[in-house]
């Protein structure tokens, strides 16, 4: 636990140090809460938590997968695993250090995004639940992304159509009925429409998730087999 503590520190530094991964982070939630002060609270017509929904499946499907995808690739770029490996750090705990600091992030942007949506009580708690949920499900298919990447560049030109079939699917399929039957197989529809309805029953879409975070798993577990983290 000690070198995931070490990966995790080293994660929060690399992340302060770069300004595009804290905007992919902070953008959601700031466009959420301008739209939200600006537009729904305004507006007798548009409930107050409309932009919240709107942003909270693409935030789960582009920044955790992208960011997590994006670590991963520039370590084996840069050849940092090998030296973590020489220092002791075994693979699944510079894992468990890189996902664990992307979903705490995610989870903190998941709370800010509950609370300008105007969430209370039971509400709030199964939105926080759900992104981190999602946030968790992203950070499997990144790390098999960054796995299957030889450098940063691979990684991103994997993981920007990836994420946009996860973060935009959603949103279109509000607009358009084949959309949303195509869409019904991601985690991240499933998550739309829970969010969208976090009163009403839960067990299809939660299988869905469920479904989609094994799929992924096994992803990653195909991915480790034939790369391993090697640097």
């Amino acid at each position: 636990m000690r070198s995931a503590k070490a990966v995790f520190l080293k994660q929060w530094r690399d992340t302060l140090k770069n300004r595009m991964i804290l905007l992919q982070f902070m953008m959601m939630p700031i466009l959420a809460f301008i739209m939200t002060e600006l537009v729904a609270k305004p507006s007798g017509d548009i409930p107050d938590g409309m932009f919240v929904m709107m942003f909270a499946a693409m935030f789960v499907g582009m920044a955790p997968l992208t960011t997590t995808a994006g670590a991963i690739a520039e370590d084996r770029e840069r050849k940092s695993l090998r030296f973590l490996v020489m220092a002791g750090v075994k693979q699944h705990e510079y894992l468990l250090g890189v996902g664990g600091f992307v979903l705490l992030v995610c989870s903190v942007v998941s709370v800010l995004m509950g609370l300008i949506s105007g969430y209370h009580s039971m509400e709030l708690v199964k939105f926080i639940l759900l992104m981190i949920l999602g946030s968790a499900t992203s950070i499997l298919l990144g790390a098999a992304i960054g796995i299957f990447s030889k450098n940063q560049q691979t990684a991103t030109a994997i993981s920007v159509p990836v994420f946009m079939v996860f973060a935009f699917f959603p949103m279109i399929a509000q607009f358009n009925e084949t959309v949303e039957k195509a869409a019904s197989i991601l985690y991240t529809q499933q998550i739309n429409a829970m969010i969208y309805d976090l009163s009403g029953p839960g067990v299809k879409p939660m299988l869905i998730i469920i479904a989609n975070l094994a799929a992924f798993v096994v992803l990653f577990a195909l991915a480790y087999k034939k790369k391993g983290l090697r640097g």
